[in-house]
């Protein structure tokens, strides 16, 4: 959210208030989709790059947060997930964390460089604990994206390239994973079996789509769109693929959609700062959430 004000000039009156809490994981990934929302709406400089790029982002948005907001986000993926196209062909057999009371801490761009280590090679301490929080278990059971050490949307080679070369550096984290796990005790909780999972079923993607402003829009149209709501028609054109899940929105999200368009293409005519009014910025959030 600090980026959110930072970066995307966000008003800071239409984020949660401060001190906020939630009772459960679906509370919780239906203020992420509102966010992801929010900075379609109100970052006013290089959002969006043409009429059609401004469609195919509104309709990703609508639809992650109406999936968020009917409890579907939390159980994708899992043996609980009966809704997604997914689920039909490929089911789970590991179930869900608990929708309640299941947080874990956590912190988004925790990786090797916040950890210390002396001269054996063993930690000595951790360092840049203040973006750290109580997150959804979820979040968790995935693997660390910093295997690579570099976010899928910086590759230099582009995020499907990113997910190849992932995958091998997978295997390397899991088999280590699974040597320390042998020390456990028998019928303990095997961390290295849910990673597994979450990348093949694709719950990687959706919580790291989640979490990221920069990187949403590529990460959904290509690995949640068609695991959530079924295969698209053939050779669609990127800028094209909005048409092809527009016949999901309701006849208002529909109507919303073009005075968007014409707002963000006015917008990227002029680069600007705006100061947004407390009331107008929840005004014109309300606008495009349909509560």
């Amino acid at each position: 959210m600090a980026t959110m004000v930072q970066l995307s000039n966000v008003p800071e009156s239409i984020l949660p208030p401060t001190g906020s809490t939630y009772q459960n994981t679906d509370d919780w990934y239906v203020v992420l989709a509102q966010m992801h929302m929010a900075t379609l709406v109100f970052q006013h400089n290089d959002m969006v790059s043409s009429e059609d790029d401004c469609r195919c982002q509104y309709v990703a948005r609508q639809l992650f947060l109406r999936l968020a907001k009917q409890h579907r986000l939390s159980t994708f993926g899992f043996a609980e997930d009966d809704w997604s196209d997914r689920s039909i062909t490929s089911r789970s057999n590991l179930s869900m964390p608990p929708g309640s009371g299941s947080f874990r801490l956590w912190n988004d761009h925790f990786q090797p460089g916040n950890v210390l280590v002396d001269d054996s090679d063993l930690v000595a301490g951790v360092v840049d604990w203040e973006f750290t929080y109580a997150a959804p278990t979820q979040f968790v059971l995935d693997s660390p994206w910093w295997l690579l050490l570099d976010w899928p949307e910086r590759w230099h080679n582009g995020i499907v390239e990113w997910a190849h070369e992932y995958g091998r550096r997978l295997e390397t984290w899991l088999s280590a994973l699974r040597e320390a796990e042998n020390e456990m005790e028998p019928g303990s909780f095997l961390l290295s079996t849910y990673m597994r999972d979450s990348w093949e079923t694709g719950r990687f993607w959706l919580n790291y789509a989640a979490q990221s402003s920069w990187g949403f829009d590529s990460i959904y149209w290509r690995y949640l769109d068609e695991p959530f709501f079924g295969v698209r028609a053939a050779e669609v054109p990127t800028e094209q693929l909005w048409r092809t899940r527009i016949h999901l929105l309701t006849d208002e999200e529909k109507e919303a959609m073009e005075p968007l368009v014409q707002i963000k293409m006015a917008e990227s005519k002029e680069r600007a700062l705006v100061d947004w009014k407390d009331d107008e910025a929840k005004q014109r959030m309300s606008s495009f959430l349909f509560d």
